[in-house]
């Protein structure tokens, strides 16, 4: 398993007491230090020693770190763990087990705990509510391509067939590398919390170019999905997307681009008409904000 880390100490401790907690061993274990400033590597060597493979590298990224771990990996078996990230003690072994019992899947997720930065549970993330089914489910998964990458288990030819994060993309890498294995790749799910997840902090996801990134993976992913999923799904996905988008340029005030994902989520999509009007009261809202915002001098 390979957990990324750049500067949290003692998050990524905590992190990996949770792996080497598990009920079914984990038989390797790399941390990837992004080029940490923080004495990572000497609290890491103090406290786990060699039960865990530290490398370090200058700063390149999320995507970058991962990579290089899943490069050097040598289990036919695969896990990633962002490091203020944790894995309940059952994690490895329900998911081995799938795997185990269904030779076609290529990838399995499980539920995921959200939780504060006290422990507490702000809310669970069904993976069954987006992803219905278990098998060739890339329909279901453009529709809704979340994926926390600490709920992935994932067979070494995963890897080796689709390659790794991209790393152009500053956030949505996560998804597209889920659109990715959902092409080539049945997917099954363990429908209970086999990891927890930290909210409300310094996560990549608060960038200004998150919604451009999405935006960019969303429109890829559903040209690529032209031979295998009907025009009435890509355009139901696509129109999903620009309504997301659309809602999140809004709370960056950029109006046109707004208007021109939500008139295409409108074209695109008939049945989903309501979700775009549902838009306008928070347009509303933002502008008259900005108004007076301006009227007051902020």
């Amino acid at each position: 398993m390979i957990i990324p880390t750049y500067n949290r100490r003692e998050l990524v401790q905590r992190a990996l007491r949770s792996v080497l907690a598990q009920t079914r061993r984990v038989d390797e274990v790399i941390v990837v230090d992004d080029g940490s400033t923080d004495g990572t590597g000497e609290a890491l060597a103090a406290a786990f020693g060699d039960r865990i493979v530290y490398l370090r590298q200058s700063n390149a990224g999320v995507s970058a770190a991962r990579n290089r771990g899943l490069a050097l990996a040598r289990g036919r078996y695969l896990a990633l763990l962002d490091s203020d990230d944790e894995w309940l003690p059952e994690k490895t072994r329900l998911q081995c087990e799938f795997l185990d019992a269904n030779l076609d899947f290529g990838m399995v997720l499980c539920d995921v705990e959200r939780v504060d930065a006290a422990g507490r549970v702000i809310d669970v993330l069904s993976r069954r509510a987006a992803l219905p089914v278990d098998g060739f489910i890339l329909g279901h998964v453009l529709r809704d391509p979340a994926l926390v990458p600490a709920s992935v288990l994932m067979r070494r030819t995963v890897y080796e067939r689709i390659g790794g994060f991209d790393e152009s993309l500053a956030t949505g890498e996560d998804l597209d590398f889920h659109l990715r294995v959902a092409r080539e790749f049945p997917i099954g799910v363990i429908a209970q919390p086999l990891v927890r997840a930290l909210r409300c902090h310094d996560g990549l996801s608060s960038l200004a170019r998150t919604y451009d990134d999405y935006l960019g993976v969303m429109r890829r992913a559903v040209a690529d999905a032209t031979p295998l999923v009907d025009a009435d799904e890509r355009n139901s996905a696509l129109a999903i997307a620009y309504r997301r988008t659309a809602r999140g340029m809004l709370f960056q005030r950029r109006w046109a681009q707004a208007w021109r994902l939500a008139r295409d989520a409108w074209r695109l999509d008939p049945a989903r008409r309501g979700e775009v009007l549902a838009l306008l009261p928070m347009a509303l809202k933002r502008m008259i904000g900005g108004i007076l915002g301006r009227g007051r001098g902020d």
